[in-house]
């Protein structure tokens, strides 16, 4: 290769020649942004034009050219391999400048035109010195022939021809004129550029591939269109034309992605993610060596599965009804996780592997799998994993949709039977578990199955989740309660049971006016409903607990009904599950709370009772011992196991955090509720597009999951910044972006953890992933209805060097209260130190922070070496 600093004159003037933008390129796509910051840099070229000054030229970045196949010695056609979106906005922009100076200024339009814009004496396609990729191509043909009004197209090219003329027209002000043609020869001789040509020997798809293949400039789908148009050199453009541009264009850039990871699933790759979709592709068709025949046919098979993709992602599309209905209801779910699978399933029906009432029957399966395990609190962390691997595990021996039903019925796939099914929808908290569409949608199916003459029309009703019996009781309600109790339990103990299990569910347009008034009141409003679920309840006397289970068995029924049940044999392993559970949300108790055994049972669905046998009986529960009874004492029957270290329960507690009234019970205020240990486990968002888990290599510990969880890249810092901008000022957002940038330039790290109901950024160091070496100087936590706040784990620092000197604790803290409205005072023991996050909205404030951040980091690196 040979590379050379050029003009843009230089490079496109001259004899007759065009540069041709491949069919692997991606469309253009330069945004005003680009647009405004390309104008600045023009006319400041213009103006030291016109002021006669010998400054250097800009730099606009590189071309890299190589010579095409359909080059010829006396018309030479050159390939952009890389460039194309300079090279279009030049064009663009000088196409703009031509039609600006049209009517005033001929002769000079006629000349820009035949220097920069055509090939005079050719014809066709062969008259454009620039040739856009095709998608681009029409529009761009468009401009450069002749003026066009902006609202003729819309798109990219549009908007870029738009925006120059609209400059032009500024530039012309009368009150501050800028020469045109100075502005042409700024563009044409005052922004350099690095041409690099290839010889016609040298490899231009792997020059492509390392100049794109970055992760930032090129989707996967980017990558693999160029692999596959570059290996087609005599069929590409009839391909592109038939095949691909069709598919680009009733696709998204992220859904083709999809589709193509999809195809890989479909051939068999049940362990492919989609970040790796390129390479893997890549390596499929390297194999051996490929054919055009071959790759034509991998893009026909593309384009083929495109229009069933399409039934997913448009349920509406789909001509047959009950797989239809089954799709939009996957669809509400947001059950993305199942697109290998039903992927799988249409395809078969297209090869006529099973017929249309036999696809609906295989979606029934998926829709149960996920509605079942939804109610009965079955984690959803290896969906993805389970449902990539249906099409390479699917039994061949019998009929598609009883394959499907068998393997989703095995004994690791946690399917819940008719039993589990029944006892959870009794006990558990199904208002807490799952997200709020997937829980609206389950209340939706059941007041269908109840087939009323004049059904509600669910896309137009404004329904909302309604707890009959309130979530906050007045006195009424727990009188009404109080005669229901039975074993000692409190009236307040069992409506913590009972109100968030589907008994006490239902769906209503007046969510408002139901509030907390009592149930005779709440009868008339539901009488009038159009559901007939309420009209139900409106029929009944009272409202207690044997009212709530009576209706959650009448759903109970329902619901066996509508989702198919796992074929039998399957292990229910409900125990295990609830009281890992259980262990779960006990280990992540924050310091300074704790809990009761009635608040912990209505997490779990259990019963107070169970709860205190099953802790008192296992041994290495941890806090165990912050589990006491609702007046916040120990209870009689508390016993240390063998197995734990045992000692004073309240010292314990006290060095915990856990502060002690008067009369000796733990402080209320600390008191986590039902509600609040769900939020220290909520189920994570974005399930669907997580990455498949790898397959266990035996029994984690909490630490281990939690140490994964918290390194691992997902969706938390958009969740993160989205609950921050909620209860904080634009100002403050921004502090933090700038806060978080100047960490990363120490060679720093942020460590994003969170779930449905909290968030935090933890700022990291090298060697503070492992367990044993955890340390950082501080977490960012955005408010829920409050505002977002820094966390110093000052004690936690006391047993990580160098920083077990406490001299050097009390200078970090110095160092912090120099910071304007920060003021953290040492206790020991306590909470964390914290801070409000507006106080960043002050630079000077967070320049002391970066200086403090400095300080820590230069003494953790220097730990052992002073």
């Amino acid at each position: 290769m040979q590379a050379k600093e050029t003009l843009f004159a230089d490079l496109v003037q001259g004899r007759a020649q065009q540069f041709q933008v491949p069919l692997y390129q991606r469309t253009y796509s330069w945004t005003e942004k680009q647009l405004r910051q390309l104008w600045t840099d023009i006319l400041e070229q213009a103006e030291l034009l016109e002021s006669g000054e010998k400054a250097s030229t800009h730099f606009l970045g590189s071309v890299v050219l190589a010579p095409s196949p359909q080059n010829e010695a006396t018309f030479p056609r050159w390939l952009v391999v890389d460039g194309q979106q300079r090279l279009t906005t030049l064009s663009l922009a000088l196409a703009a400048i031509r039609d600006h100076i049209a009517d005033g200024e001929p002769d000079e339009a006629e000349r820009i035109d035949e220097e920069y814009l055509i090939n005079k004496r050719k014809n066709g396609s062969d008259r454009f010195r620039l040739l856009p990729t095709q998608a681009d191509r029409a529009q761009f043909a468009a401009y450069v022939r002749g003026p066009l009004s902006e609202q003729a197209a819309d798109g990219a090219v549009a908007a870029a021809y738009g925006f120059f003329r609209r400059k032009l027209v500024e530039a012309a002000d009368p009150a501050a004129p800028q020469d045109v043609l100075r502005i042409e020869e700024a563009i044409t001789s005052r922004l350099t550029l690095v041409a690099v040509t290839a010889e016609r020997a040298d490899n231009v798809h792997r020059i492509f591939e390392s100049l794109n293949n970055t992760g930032l400039k090129l989707s996967q789908a980017d990558l693999l269109r160029n692999y596959l148009f570059m290996r087609l050199p005599t069929r590409g453009e009839r391909i592109y034309e038939t095949y691909w541009l069709p598919l680009q264009d009733s696709l998204s850039n992220d859904e083709l992605e999809q589709l193509m990871w999809l195809q890989l699933v479909l051939d068999g790759d049940d362990r492919v993610r989609r970040q790796d979709l390129y390479a893997a592709q890549q390596q499929r068709f390297e194999r051996g060596e490929v054919s055009e025949a071959e790759i034509e046919a991998y893009i026909k098979e593309l384009y083929r599965r495109g229009a069933l993709f399409r039934r997913l992602l448009h349920p509406e599309v789909e001509p047959n009804a009950a797989v239809r209905a089954h799709l939009h209801r996957l669809d509400t779910w947001q059950a993305q996780v199942t697109y290998p699978a039903l992927m799988l399933l249409l395809d078969r029906r297209e090869c006529r592997d099973l017929n249309s009432a036999d696809t609906a029957r295989a979606m029934s399966y998926i829709e149960s799998f996920l509605v079942r395990r939804m109610m009965c609190r079955v984690p959803t962390n290896n969906l993805n994993r389970i449902f990539q691997a249906v099409p390479g595990q699917l039994p061949l021996d019998m009929p598609v949709a009883d394959g499907l039903h068998q393997l989703l019925s095995a004994e690791n796939r946690f399917w819940p039977d008719d039993d589990e099914l029944r006892e959870k929808v009794r006990t558990a908290p199904f208002y807490k578990f799952g997200r709020g569409h997937q829980r609206k949608m389950v209340l939706q199916r059941l007041e269908e199955s109840y087939e009323h003459p004049e059904p509600v029309d669910f896309a137009t009703a404004q329904l909302t989740i309604e707890h009959v019996m309130p979530q906050s009781p007045g006195d009424e309600w727990l009188r009404m309660l109080s005669e229901d109790v039975v074993d000692g339990e409190s009236a307040k103990d069992l409506h913590s049971r009972l109100q968030h299990t589907l008994g006490n569910l239902t769906l209503t347009a007046v969510n408002a006016e139901l509030s907390n008034h009592p149930f005779e009141r709440k009868q008339g409003l539901l009488q009038g409903s159009h559901l007939e679920m309420n009209r139900r309840i409106a029929t009944t006397e009272r409202w207690g607990a044997d009212e709530i289970r009576a209706r959650a068995d009448e759903l109970a029924d329902r619901a066996i009904a509508l989702w198919p049940a796992p074929l039998r044999g399957v292990g229910r392993a409900e125990r295990s599950r609830d009281w890992n559970l259980a262990h779960q949300v006990l280990a992540a108790l924050p310091h300074g709370t704790w809990t009761s055994y009635g608040d912990l049972a209505a997490f779990i669905g259990s019963g107070a009772q169970a709860v205190g046998n099953h802790l008192a009986n296992t041994p290495g529960v941890a806090n165990a011992y912050r589990v006491l009874t609702s007046e916040g004492k120990v209870s009689d029957g508390f016993r240390w196991t063998p197995q734990d270290a045992g000692g004073d329960v309240r010292s314990r507690l006290s060095d915990d955090g856990v502060r002690f009234t008067a009369n000796g019970a733990a402080d209320p205020a600390q008191r986590l509720s039902a509600d609040e240990l769900a939020s220290l486990v909520g189920e994570a968002d974005g399930e669907e597009d997580a990455a498949p888990a790898p397959e266990s290599q035996g029994e984690e510990t909490r630490a281990d999951q939690f140490y994964a969880q918290l390194v691992a890249e997902n969706s938390d810092e958009r969740r993160f910044f989205r609950r921050l901008a909620a209860h904080d000022s634009p100002e403050t957002v921004d502090a933090v972006r700038a806060l978080f940038a100047h960490w990363e330039e120490l060679g720093g790290s942020i460590q994003w953890v969170g779930n449905d109901t909290m968030s935090s950024a933890f700022l990291t160091l090298d060697e503070t992933i492992a367990p044993s070496r955890w340390t950082s100087p501080m977490s960012l936590m955005p408010g829920s209805g409050w505002a977002g706040s820094a966390h110093v784990a000052f004690q936690a620092l006391a047993v990580h060097e160098p920083f077990t000197d406490h001299a050097l604790r009390a200078e970090f803290l110095r160092r912090l209260n120099e910071l304007e409205g920060v003021d953290l005072q040492e206790r020991k023991p306590g909470p964390d130190l914290s801070f409000q996050l507006s106080v960043l909205e002050k630079d000077r404030n967070r320049e002391l922070l970066v200086e403090t951040l400095t300080w820590f980091r230069d003494r953790w690196e220097s730990r052992g070496t002073d």
